[in-house]
């Protein structure tokens, strides 16, 4: 018996060891590329870097055209995205029994594996051939990635409502579409918020749709049938770039992006500890 339990003990330990390996080795990689674009990003940072436009070669500027394009193109891509999204995972919670949401729910599976490339070309195809690069081209391709993350996490949010409280409702003679919108959605808002921010995350860093849809765009935005200026663009063409300056703010592009990402992630912790801590 002495024999069995340090043989244990011995495996015990030697199992530890390979999941804190495990856990060193898959943290090496994400500390080395943030701590890579934070030496190189923070020597661009200052109040210039974030109120100039991306200057021409040898000038000095900064990433404000960038920031403000990419602000907008992400609220165009959510207004048409998050409802869509929404109302899909509404239909595949309420109403999961019916054929269509079988139907349904193999689409929103398989959008959710397309390459982003693939939705720019179809996003080119059926936008830009008829009225040019443009804001509204690059929203559309972004808005078609969001909407199976957001369908999927409001789906599986509202799974989450107990079935008493939608009997509740439903026995006090609400209508089902008011138990769905005024009681299952209220009580999941925190999931579906989380959802809306996993998804605009996830699309902030896009490059290769906003390439084929919007185009490279040095300017000031100028209306939503026109291209705008792009952090995730501008930090693929500034790094290729022989001018110095323009992989300068690549660098500070990516520390701005990735910083931006993080502050969503921690908002996303923040307003979920209450309901999964």
């Amino acid at each position: 018996m002495r024999d069995n339990y340090s043989i244990r003990k011995i495996k015990e330990h030697i199992m530890r060891v390979l999941v804190w390996s495990s856990l060193m080795l898959a943290l090496i990689p994400l500390f080395s590329i943030l701590l890579e674009v934070f030496l190189n990003g923070a020597r661009t940072i200052s109040i210039e870097f974030f109120i100039l436009p991306t200057p021409t070669v040898g000038e000095t500027g900064g990433i404000a055209n960038a920031i403000q394009g990419t602000l907008i193109t992400l609220g165009l891509a959510s207004l048409i995205g998050v409802p869509i999204g929404l109302m899909t995972g509404v239909f595949l919670s309420e109403y999961g029994g019916s054929k269509l949401s079988y139907i349904v729910r193999f689409i929103n599976d398989v959008l959710s594996g397309f390459p982003s490339i693939v939705i720019g070309i179809f996003a080119y195809t059926l936008i830009v051939t008829s009225i040019g690069f443009s804001v509204a081209a690059a929203a559309f391709a972004l808005s078609i990635i969001m909407i199976p993350i957001v369908a999927r996490t409001t789906e599986e949010t509202l799974k989450l409502v107990p079935l008493t409280i939608r009997e509740a409702a439903l026995a006090l003679g609400l209508q089902k579409w008011k138990t769905t919108v005024f009681i299952v959605l209220s009580g999941a808002r925190k999931g579906i918020i989380t959802g809306i921010l996993l998804a605009l995350a996830r699309i902030a860093g896009e490059s290769a749709p906003i390439l084929v849809t919007m185009g490279y765009w040095r300017w000031w935005f100028s209306g939503f049938d026109k291209p705008a200026s792009n952090l995730a663009l501008n930090i693929y063409l500034f790094a290729i770039s022989p001018f110095e300056n323009w992989r300068v703010l690549a660098w500070g592009s990516a520390l701005f992006l990735v910083m931006l990402i993080l502050a969503i992630s921690i908002f996303i912790r923040v307003l979920t500890r209450e309901r999964y801590g």
